[in-house]
Formats: C-alpha cells, sequence, structure tokens
C-alpha cells in the first residue's frame, strides 16, 4: 500500500499567490507613472517660471537709460517691484512698479496676457499679488534679482510655495 501525502489545493494557493505578486507589482506601476506624471508637471512650472524671469530682465535690459551713471542708477529704480518681505515665504511687500515692461510681466504671471485682460495666472497659484518679487542693489554692480513663487496644483493647505531666483547684473 503506497502512502499518500495531501497536497490538494496547493495548485490553487500558488497561483494565488502569484496573481498577488503581480497585483503588487501592477500597483507599483502605477504610482511610479503617477508620480512621473506629478514631476513632468513640475518641471514645467519650473520652466515656465525661468521663461518669465528671463523675460523682465531681458525688458530690463533693454529698456534701462545708459546715458550716465546717475541715469543707469535712477532708471534701474523704477523696476523694483515689491522689494521687501521674505523670501523663504514669498510675502513680498513693497510698492508694485509702474515700468510698462514690469507691468505688462505682472499682467502676463497674473492672467495669461500683457494687458491684464486673460482669466487664468501663468502659474499654479502665480495670481496671488504677493508672490513676484524684482529686487535692485544699485550697491552692488546693479544687481537685479527676480523671484517667482508659485504653488503646485495639488499643495497642502499651508504648504511652502515653489520659488525659481534668477540674478543678473545691468551695466
Amino acid at each position: 500500500m503506497i502512502k499518500r501525502t495531501y497536497q490538494s489545493g496547493m495548485m490553487l494557493l500558488e497561483a494565488l499567490i502569484g496573481i498577488l505578486i503581480f497585483s503588487i507589482g501592477i500597483l507599483a506601476l502605477v504610482a511610479m507613472q503617477a508620480a512621473a506624471v506629478g514631476s513632468v508637471a513640475d518641471a514645467q512650472y519650473r520652466v515656465e517660471a525661468v521663461n518669465l524671469s528671463n523675460q523682465v530682465l531681458a525688458q530690463i535690459w533693454t529698456t534701462v537709460d545708459r546715458t550716465s551713471p546717475t541715469a543707469l542708477t535712477n532708471s534701474l529704480l523704477t523696476f523694483e517691484h515689491r522689494s521687501t518681505g521674505a523670501t523663504n515665504t514669498c510675502d513680498f511687500q513693497g510698492n508694485d512698479s509702474t515700468a510698462a515692461g514690469v507691468v505688462a510681466w505682472y499682467n502676463m504671471i497674473q492672467t495669461s496676457t500683457a494687458d491684464g485682460s486673460g482669466s487664468r495666472p501663468l502659474l499654479p497659484g502665480g495670481n496671488q499679488s504677493k508672490y513676484q518679487q524684482i529686487q535692485i542693489d544699485t550697491g552692488s554692480n546693479n544687481r537685479v534679482t527676480v523671484t517667482i513663487c508659485w504653488l503646485p496644483p495639488n499643495a497642502a493647505p499651508g504648504a511652502a510655495p515653489n520659488r525659481h531666483t534668477t540674478v543678473a547684473y545691468i551695466n
């Protein structure tokens, strides 16, 4: 007489374990895809911030009055926009610039149009007036610092905004 070991149901158990491992792998792929989409969106906002800061720096560079050192200093200071406040929280204070190029730049960030007639900001949360700053330091070789802040679309309440800062010297 042959003694049998009972293994009934083992094949079903192995199949269920295989399906579980496969399912966990698929869920991991879906999670990686979601993270990749979020990273691409963040990169898009960073590129937009770089373009916006370069745009206003080009505007300053091409329209500043270079007829004399005093004219250069006075002309640069007209481009200053919300020059005080906390950089780490993007809570910028101070006066808005009245220079036409800065006004158009500010309108572009706020509404996607230079004349301010659009309805959506270029950056998420970019329509908050305190999120853009242009600092001019004429005592440090005419250093111009442009800071642009934005909130990611799915940012938690109270989250710190992302920011991009560009520094240039205008001579």
